[in-house]
């Protein structure tokens, strides 16, 4: 049987995510069990740990184990999830895809980094467009590692009193060193613009500088990412406090035809001529040549057909198209007025 000390270590390995630490308490108490005569325990366990070693190494994770809830005044500015996506769902360039494999692999070998004095990337900046894969990275970041998903709530977070928005920001960060997790920070340009621009307001400015601080000597075992459409805005300070700088785009017509396929499934139109219907999503990002796509399939559905129409998804497509560019039209003069 495991001692006491050995019972709590496991746990404690648990909880860190510590995977070489708690494979190296399960081997103890596994040798144990043997020596004492439990052969048939201790086989059982051993087999247990490599087949759970073997799936580590193939990069296959489980569901993140439910931890408990944010309570108290943090449960307002942290929302959870326990996200089940994959990188395989996503479609990347290839610069960004060897970026994620690479964040992945540091975390799964978090321990023996961590052992040479090392840091595995875990803190992300995500630029880009809006809808080109940033918030889906994070769910994929926590899918793959079975980390729960803390999605920062600005809304509750910005305060329009002095030094309140400044300390519950040093909640969160607190959350962040008590349990590991995937914390993102969406729309991060609304605390991380330059300093001294002309709409800058003092709160917020003292809201940057406490951000700065927090990140500079935050030495948890989490990840932290922010993700904003805005780059430019960005306080040059905030770049060097980020282990890697991601960038996303607009998908390349290869990338559209690749996305379009994979969410037709069966629904997929025969003939499919993907450059015709290709055409009609120039200019659209990821998310909205996904919503188009859906909005194709619903009426097929809704038809009682197999298969989606060419022209409806290519009106699909159009529409979507339009939609974007009144935003985009809109979204151009608010910011034009914000600034002048």
């Amino acid at each position: 049987m495991a001692s006491a000390d050995q019972l709590k270590a496991l746990v404690k390995s648990h909880i860190d995510q510590d995977d070489g630490k708690f494979y190296s308490i399960a081997m103890q108490v596994a040798a144990h069990e043997a020596k004492v005569g439990h052969g048939k325990l201790a086989i059982e366990l051993r087999k247990m740990i490599d087949a759970a070693k073997s799936r580590a190494l193939h990069g296959e994770t489980g569901r993140a184990v439910p931890l408990a809830r944010p309570r108290g005044e943090v449960a307002n500015l942290l929302h959870v999830s326990y996200p089940e996506n994959r990188i395989a769902d996503m479609v990347l360039d290839d610069g960004v895809h060897e970026q994620l494999l690479r964040i992945l692999k540091e975390q799964r070998m978090f321990a023996r980094i961590r052992e040479h004095g090392l840091t595995p990337r875990r803190k992300l900046l995500l630029v880009g467009p809006p809808g080109t894969g940033k918030t889906m990275t994070a769910s994929v970041l926590a899918g793959e590692l079975g980390l729960p998903l803390f999605l920062v709530r600005l809304d509750a977070l910005i305060t329009k009193f002095m030094g309140e928005t400044a300390a519950k920001l040093r909640q969160v960060f607190d959350a962040v060193t008590e349990v590991r997790g995937v914390y993102f920070f969406d729309e991060f340009d609304a605390i991380g613009s330059q300093r001294g621009m002309a709409n800058d307001v003092g709160e917020i400015r003292r809201v940057l500088n406490s951000f700065l601080q927090m990140i500079e000597h935050d030495q948890s075992n989490s990840l932290i990412i922010a993700a904003t459409n805005h780059p430019e805005i960005l306080d040059y300070a905030l770049f060097r406090r980020f282990d890697d700088v991601i960038e996303y785009h607009l998908p390349t017509p290869s990338q559209a035809t690749d996305l379009i396929r994979s969410r037709l499934g069966h629904f997929a139109p025969k003939p499919f001529r993907p450059k015709a219907i290709v055409s009609k999503a120039e200019g659209l990002s990821f998310a909205e040549i996904r919503r188009a796509v859906d909005e194709a399939i619903k009426e097929a559905i809704m038809h009682d057909e197999d298969r989606v129409r060419a022209e409806t998804l290519g009106k699909a497509l159009i529409e979507r198209s339009q939609l974007s560019q009144k935003i985009s039209r809109k979204a151009s003069s608010n910011h034009a007025g914000s600034t002048s």
